[in-house]
């Protein structure tokens, strides 16, 4: 591969930590089956390394084609809400190190009460969140009065760029190429390179 010699500065609109953490929590996301909500999470320690991943989806050896994935029933065991695991509770339990004691977690959505019990109860420090679209409710209230109380810090997340992109065809067209690309615009693929 040729290294063109004009480039001589690092790119000045990489992806920063924050954005990086909270596209990996959306992209784990993608793995949920549930049709109606995809929430992912990713807790990271105080090293900006990732120790956790997980997505909201049927505990394991529990058949996902057989539990129900309905919102609403008029028979409460025929909807999700007694069987799905949250991305909260999947990342904790998914962790790659000893503990996630003093760690950060990233997620799509606020947590509810019972994966901010988890969170508490696992020691993480920080809560980052995209959304908090269920504000107004009463697990969501209960998530906020006690983290407060147990000193979890819990912010939301403002991206820095509109859109991050993977676009799989752009990665096989630079595999094939030896030139290196103009950066020239805000989307990513996944080999970091920006291309518009």
């Amino acid at each position: 591969m040729s290294l063109d010699i004009n480039i001589s500065q690092k790119r000045k609109d990489y992806l920063e930590w924050p954005d990086y953490f909270m596209s990996i929590a959306f992209l784990s996301a993608q793995r949920s089956k549930d049709p109606r909500t995809q929430v992912g999470a990713c807790i990271v320690n105080d090293e900006n390394k990732i120790v956790g991943i997980g997505y909201n989806g049927m505990p394991s050896g529990c058949s996902d084609d057989i539990l129900p994935w309905r919102k609403e029933a008029e028979n409460i065991l025929d909807t999700k809400q007694l069987y799905v695991c949250h991305a909260e509770l999947n990342a904790v339990l998914n962790k790659n190190s000893a503990d996630v004691k003093n760690c950060t977690i990233y997620v799509a959505l606020f947590p509810c009460n019972e994966c901010a019990k988890v969170i508490i109860q696992s020691g993480i420090k920080e809560v980052v969140y995209y959304s908090d679209k269920y504000s107004d409710k009463p697990e969501f209230q209960a998530s906020k009065r006690m983290m407060d109380l147990a000193g979890v810090k819990y912010r939301q997340h403002i991206p820095k760029r509109s859109k991050i992109m993977i676009d799989f065809s752009v990665i096989d067209n630079l595999i094939t190429n030896d030139s290196v690309p103009e950066i020239d615009a805000l989307s990513l693929n996944a080999n970091g390179i920006v291309k518009h």
